[in-house]
């Protein structure tokens, strides 16, 4: 019987919350065995960026990043998000490691083409997750905590959505540990009606969601999220749950099955 391994991504309205981070650390260190938590951050770089008059631009909710923008999603991901989740982690008793791709190598992507004549910059696709490096410093231990940042093998920094990085993670993992994957942020989970948290949806199957999305019960930033989920269940990770951001102990929200 494989260990079981939970893998939770925090969104980086969440992680820019003080009340809502120290709930979700909490809870995340309640959870038993092995677990990773993925982090975005997307917010406390905008205004860091502000901070530097660096113009942010944004196209269908992507960032464009650009070389001073990567700089920026660098030093806040990387650097300030990810150390201060980690150190605070290891306040509460978890022994976390922070990562980006770079670190061991573990997230190697390529710089996204052209999409619709749109140029996001140094945005990058993930080609390739190293789950044997990820499983050896979860056996000894360890708690990686991963930054929405990848690198191409080149020397190149790429900003990579958060949401691909878990699920990409996920199925990397899966063939050595029995994963559960959860999509926390601020709502119940998927819902028929964004403002209402009793429209919860219990569960999305690949035709539901074709025929939520032809409907347009999901729509916008939700789709890319699912769409990350299906692929993530349908690559052998045993379960994926999106759920709100004080609710990641597997028995709430919206469960992805195939």
């Amino acid at each position: 019987m494989k260990e079981r391994l939970t893998i939770v991504k925090v969104g980086g309205a969440i992680v820019e919350d003080e009340a809502q981070l120290t709930a979700l650390l909490r809870d995340f260190t309640a959870i038993e065995g092995p677990k990773i938590l993925v982090h975005g951050g997307g917010r406390r770089a905008t205004k860091v960026a502000a901070q530097l008059g660096i113009e942010t631009q944004m196209v269908g909710g992507r960032r464009i990043t650009d070389g001073p923008m990567l700089e920026v999603v660098t030093m806040v991901y990387g650097g300030l998000v990810n150390k201060q989740v980690v150190a605070r982690l290891q306040a509460l008793g978890v022994n976390a490691i922070g990562l980006c791709g770079a670190d061991g190598n573990i997230i190697r992507s390529h710089k996204r083409p052209l999409k619709d004549g749109i140029d996001f910059g140094f945005v990058g696709d993930v080609d390739a997750v190293d789950g044997k490096t990820l499983a050896a410093l979860i056996r000894a231990g360890l708690t990686p905590v991963i930054a929405p940042l990848t690198h191409d093998g080149q020397g190149c920094i790429l900003n990579t959505n958060a949401d691909t990085m878990a699920s990409e993670t996920a199925r990397a993992l899966a063939p050595d540990f029995d994963v559960t994957l959860i999509y926390s942020f601020e709502k119940a989970g998927v819902l028929r009606n964004p403002d209402d948290d009793s429209s919860l949806i219990p569960v999305i199957t690949h035709a539901d969601f074709e025929r939520y999305r032809a409907d347009g019960t999901i729509s916008g930033g939700m789709l890319p999220k699912i769409e990350n989920a299906l692929a993530a269940v349908d690559a052998g990770v045993a379960r994926v749950i999106i759920t709100l951001a004080t609710a990641i102990d597997g028995q709430h929200g919206t469960v992805i099955k195939v």
